[in-house]
């Protein structure tokens, strides 16, 4: 594309981006992340109208190319996204459910055979917005009242009416150049998720395994119940991801923690004596599409089906770590019954195994929390 008199430099890159991305595999915040990393002449405020495009122009892209041309580029897109009013369509019978709400048919099917169509629609709306910033205390650091005193002085903040320890932000800013986050007295994480972190079940002294642990993310919810005794470990088989782990952890100040990458020899000496394991397995991620919006193009039925039985042999594999009357904890950011009640249902039927407690299960709400789902289950002795 050449870079004519009739485009501005913003709208140069913005379709720079939109045509590249369609080629490319990676997610969009990692492909935008790369982008303007090597494109250094954008600045912050370019990047900002950038994002927030590129963002709106991929939830709604179904429904642009609906109103569009037949072969819609990412002009035409971008040219029918301004001014676009996605409330404008939500009743115009003449166009199909899941193209009003921007949803490929496949998924919105399922969403309607889960939930109806009228709940399928309205989780598909609030999917196509934007999502709400949330950060949780570190009670390690700091307290939530004496955050929330210094973060009033910056910005409109209030606290979560459900995670004790939840900051929810107004608008959307940047936190990570503050000293309170360089520190180590809060993460960035939605309020659904610090939930499934305070329902884990560990204690001073335990044995921990964060089997699926990612960045970090639950083992940050959790630490400090352990009150710096016991131990934690995480494993993942994505060794880089660890070292991501490794530096919240430290920016957080929780010190009784192992990292396991695979094949570690630690990995065989845990079998069957760990207290509780943490299986925050991957999954569609259909409760969190409002900060990926991107995954949703990307869902298959069959993409599904490996999912399904990913999970069944990531739960067998964590559950081998738990001791008799030990817990595990299945959790996903996944709406979708199929990844979460009948996992259990089938985990119950095929393990020996008792549900404890309620299980927890959230929808994303329009300037509220995340869909996620999460169950603790206990081995029999």
């Amino acid at each position: 594309m050449k870079n004519t008199p009739h485009i501005s430099f913003r709208q140069f890159h913005l379709f720079q981006i939109l045509n590249q991305f369609e080629k490319d595999s990676l997610p969009l915040d990692r492909f935008l992340n790369q982008y303007f990393r090597s494109h250094i002449a954008l600045g912050s405020n370019d990047r900002k109208f950038i994002s927030e495009t590129v963002y709106g122009i991929v939830r709604w892209q179904l429904l642009l190319d609906n109103l569009g041309p037949d072969r819609p580029t990412a002009e035409t897109r971008y040219a029918i996204f301004q001014g676009f009013q996605p409330s404008n369509f939500l009743s115009v019978n003449s166009i199909e459910p899941h193209i009003r709400v921007s949803f490929p048919k496949e998924l919105f099917d399922l969403l309607k055979a889960n939930f109806g169509e009228e709940k399928a629609l309205y989780l598909c709306q609030i999917s196509n917005t934007k999502a709400p910033l949330c950060i949780r205390v570190n009670p390690l650091k700091t307290t939530r009242p004496e955050l929330l005193q210094t973060l009033q002085t910056k910005f409109p903040v209030y606290n979560t009416v459900k995670s004790s320890l939840g900051i929810q932000f107004k608008e959307r800013s940047s936190l990570m150049q503050l000293p309170e986050y360089q520190e180590g007295h809060f993460e960035i994480q939605d309020e659904a998720s610090q939930l499934v972190s305070s329902l884990i079940p560990v204690k001073p002294g335990d044995q921990v395994l964060d089997y699926c642990a990612g960045a970090g993310g639950k083992t940050l919810g959790f630490a400090h119940k352990m009150e710096s005794r016991g131990q934690i470990y995480l494993h993942d088989i994505r060794p880089h991801i660890l070292l991501q782990a490794k530096k919240r952890i430290k920016r957080a100040g929780i010190q009784n923690v192992q990292y396991l990458p695979p094949s570690h020899s630690q990995l065989r000496k845990l079998k069957k004596r760990v207290d509780c394991v943490v299986a925050d397995v991957p999954c569609s991620g259909t409760g969190t599409l409002r900060r990926n919006p991107d995954q949703k193009w990307r869902f298959t039925l069959s993409m599904l089906e490996k999912l399904i039985k990913s999970q069944r042999i990531i739960f067998q594999e964590a559950l081998s770590y738990v001791k008799p009357g030990g817990s595990i904890v299945y959790a996903t950011c996944s709406l979708l019954k199929e990844e979460n009640e009948e996992q259990i249902a089938y985990f119950l039927k095929n393990y020996p195994l008792t549900l404890e407690g309620d299980i927890f299960c959230s929808h994303p709400t329009f300037e509220g929390m995340d869909g996620f789902f999460a169950a603790v289950l206990k081995k029999i002795s």
